[in-house]
């Protein structure tokens, strides 16, 4: 499973970008924010769980908005780990042009560096993992208390959302750790369940009716 590690092809729509590969948008295209806030933020018990050292883990850096809007969330003292697991690294005008749509998400610190794999903001320090999830996350030494599991669409993009993957993510979670996503597709339910995970279906955002939340045993 060699990768490359080649920048997505693009499609743009009402500013909002779309992984022609996925057919999927990199974010809500109603309040891409909120979106975060309310899936996994909240789906994870975040920002009230944070503490100093805090690691999160995520499947699909994309645009770096789900990291941007963590960061501005943390108001402790310390700072909070995140490390970000990413087939297909944006190129930098892009991921500007992306989170150009959101004025009050300070993208500066991150848009510097980029494409850097690794990332100082203000309040934490992101790791970028480049490659195929199915060969880097086996061997990542790390364990997250908490997950953002924030690929392309179970439909569209299976490979990131099997039971051997999801196996994976339980095994590099803390005890007690916790995982949030999008998707309530019952695979991906059950896949985390037998992994290790008690599950739970609880409402989306916007259109989204269900999302998925759970804690490891």
């Amino acid at each position: 499973m060699r990768h490359e590690n080649l920048p997505p092809d693009l499609d743009w729509r009402d500013g909002t970008p779309v992984a022609t590969r996925f057919d999927d948008p990199y974010f809500s295209m109603g309040n891409g924010p909120e979106e975060t806030r309310h899936t996994f933020l909240g789906g994870n018990d975040l920002p009230g769980r944070m503490t100093d050292g805090f690691h999160i883990a995520e499947l699909g850096f994309g645009t770096g908005l789900n990291a941007l809007v963590t960061a501005a969330a943390w108001r402790g003292t310390g700072r909070l780990r995140f490390t970000s697991f990413e087939a297909y690294p944006m190129a930098r005008a892009d991921m500007a042009r992306a989170l150009s749509a959101f004025p009050d998400i300070d993208a500066g610190p991150l848009l510097e560096k980029w494409p850097a794999t690794q990332i100082t903001l203000p309040t934490m320090d992101v790791n970028i993992v480049l490659g195929d999830v199915r060969q880097t996350l086996p061997i990542w030494t790390g364990r997250a208390d908490a997950w953002f599991l924030d690929g392309f669409s179970p439909a569209k993009n299976p490979q990131m959302w099997n039971a051997d993957l999801m196996t994976q993510v339980a095994r590099h979670t803390a005890p007690g750790g916790t995982f949030a996503t999008y998707t309530a597709a019952g695979h991906v339910r059950q896949a985390l369940t037998v992994a290790g995970f008690d599950v739970d279906r609880v409402p989306g955002y916007g259109r989204k009716r269900h999302m998925s939340r759970g804690v490891l045993r």
